[in-house]
């Protein structure tokens, strides 16, 4: 089993420090929109898969993710409701201006 903070554990600094990094920001950009967890191999990131593995691990640790495993795959679901019960704004916030950036910004666009 996956050791996951509970609502009362999850801080601050964490999940911004989480959010923080360019791909797990981009990580988090796809699953906000997804309608259903996705598998770590949905994901089409230019990192090896160790180091996907990381930033899957930061992401749930800090809170800002769920893991679950269904079968073989393990699923990541956002904490959306956990965050915005915690932090009011501060995913949409983070989400809106992660969106404009990309829009502004030359080269390659993340997924939104």
């Amino acid at each position: 089993m996956l050791a996951h903070p509970a609502l009362d554990d999850i801080r601050l600094e964490h999940v911004l420090h989480a959010l923080s990094d360019p791909i797990r920001l981009r990580i988090v950009r796809q699953m906000a929109v997804a309608s259903a967890g996705l598998a770590c191999s949905y994901f089409e990131l230019p990192v090896a898969k160790s180091t996907l593995t990381h930033h899957f691990r930061v992401l749930r640790e800090s809170g800002v993710i769920h893991q679950i495993y269904r079968g073989t795959a393990k699923l990541n679901e956002l904490r959306a409701d956990d965050l915005e019960k915690l932090f009011p704004g501060l995913l949409d916030s983070v989400l809106r201006a992660a969106g404009e950036e990309a829009a502004r910004l030359p080269g390659p666009r993340p997924a939104r």
